[in-house]
């Protein structure tokens, strides 16, 4: 890799934000396609500050100005992608937000990102969300997957009312369910019936991809 599609990765991989949108608009005015541009620069440089992030060489705040400049990033090619297709369907649609009573955001809009270079089409609800709200999202978008994050411990049953709700309306087979936040463990996972989760933003776009071939 050389030449503008380079320096986009390092603007990405370093959070310069700043200088990314115009980076992108050169690297398009030269001729590369919006694909090229996310899977040649974009995807590459967000996971080389995950893999940074998961030796110690990145931190939190690191992590977050990665995910910040990719997402300004996308937002300059994202119709283009869609007329491409390079951006999938709603095969791949996820439902994310942070359960009622949490109003911590900066996790969640980290995976978000990550998810959306992934290529999942992410349907973000926010934060302090009524589990009935994610069960009814995920029906109005033909979700493959819900999200549901949580950094306070005391809204973890909430987390577990989304799965009871999708039980009660026999919808549980329909949609994957992860859990998310630095408070999650097996044990947890398990006692909900949720299909997986995560602790932290890399993991979490690893796993949501495996579920889809699940």
């Amino acid at each position: 890799m050389a030449g503008i599609l380079a320096r986009i990765h390092s603007a990405v991989c370093s959070g310069r934000s700043r200088e990314v949108g115009d980076l992108v608009q050169q690297a398009r005015d030269e001729g590369h396609s919006p694909s090229s541009i996310l899977n040649g620069a974009l995807v590459r440089g967000l996971e080389q500050a995950g893999q940074l992030y998961e030796s110690g060489e990145f931190f939190l705040p690191n992590l977050m100005t990665a995910a910040k400049a990719m997402s300004i990033a996308l937002d300059a090619i994202r119709d283009d992608l869609a007329r491409e297709g390079t951006v999938r369907g709603s095969d791949s649609n996820f439902v994310i937000g942070t359960i009622q009573g949490d109003i911590h955001n900066i996790g969640k809009d980290i995976v978000a990102t990550l998810l959306e270079a992934s290529g999942f089409r992410i349907i973000d609800l926010g934060v302090d969300v009524k589990p009935e709200a994610f069960v009814e999202a995920a029906l109005k978008h033909d979700a493959k997957i819900i999200g549901i994050s949580a950094l306070m411990t005391t809204t973890l049953l909430h987390q577990q009312r989304v799965i009871e709700l999708l039980e009660e309306r026999g919808l549980r087979s329909r949609f994957k369910v992860m859990v998310g936040g630095a408070p999650m463990t097996a044990g947890w996972c398990k006692r909900i019936r949720a299909d997986d989760f995560a602790t932290d933003a890399i993991s979490g776009v690893k796993k949501a991809r495996r579920l889809l071939t699940v």
